[in-house]
């Protein structure tokens, strides 16, 4: 038949009837479909990305009584369910694998419901240095650059919030490591340490610019006081701007 996108709808309409006929069939008599029927079939794939941001149980809908693999189609304890506004039969196949993704930094596993945590396993991906080692900007790699900045981010506050590889796979020259720095890395760190300047300059070092600012109180009974303020430092010579990146490394 082709993938999903050379079906057209009148093709899909008929594919439709079909599966729903045969589900309609196997729901009274559980003979229409063997596990054998889909040891040789091919796997298929429904990925969503970022699935804590929104409401699990509303995404997945009926999926979550049909997840489990004893209550797929031919499951030991299959379940062939009606849905609520089509009327129409319906089973999750063995065949069929959900994927949801989610950022650590955002949402703690441990804040999911627990009967949606038991349809699942979970996979840690750790920030991938290989696919950056061959990545060299001006002296600088990129692999040893993001290390360090998640060595330094774990110390400070935890490994949750370690920054991924991706930010990093497209970079090729100067240019573009100077784009993903200053708005997609600094960003992101000055949102972790929301005004905490001391830890973010222990991080970015020559990045975070500090001065001295003297307050003048108008009483002779007040000493006067110093009052540091800090601003993110723009390198646009690239000399200066490699050279801060390798203090950060060193």
């Amino acid at each position: 038949i082709g993938t999903i996108g050379d079906i057209n709808e009148e093709t899909y309409k008929k594919i439709k009837e079909e599966v729903i006929k045969k589900l309609k069939e196997h729901k009274k008599s559980k003979n229409v479909f063997k596990p054998g029927d889909f040891e040789n079939a091919p796997n298929y794939y429904l990925i969503t990305d970022e699935i804590n941001r929104g409401n699990i149980s509303n995404i997945l809908g009926e999926l979550i009584t049909l997840l489990e693999k004893n209550k797929r189609l031919t499951g030991k304890n299959e379940i062939i369910t009606t849905l609520p506004y089509s009327k129409e039969p319906f089973a999750v196949p063995p065949n069929l694998y959900i994927i949801g993704t989610m950022n650590t930094a955002d949402i703690s596993i441990a804040l999911l419901d627990i009967a949606l945590r038991r349809r699942f396993g979970f996979m840690e991906i750790e920030p991938n240095y290989k696919a950056l080692q061959d990545k060299n900007i001006k002296g600088v790699n990129l692999a040893k650059l993001l290390e360090t900045l998640n060595k330094k981010i774990v110390k400070s506050i935890d490994k949750d919030h370690r920054i991924g590889h991706s930010y990093f796979l497209k970079v090729e020259n100067i240019e573009d490591l100077k784009f993903v720095w200053y708005n997609e890395i600094i960003p992101l760190l000055m949102e972790y340490f929301y005004n905490d300047w001391e830890s973010l300059k222990e991080i970015l070092k020559d990045f975070v610019e500090e001065k001295e600012l003297k307050i003048i109180k108008n009483s002779d009974l007040v000493d006067d006081e110093e009052q540091k303020i800090y601003r993110i430092k723009e390198f646009y010579n690239d000399d200066e701007f490699i050279e801060a990146l390798k203090s950060i490394i060193k």
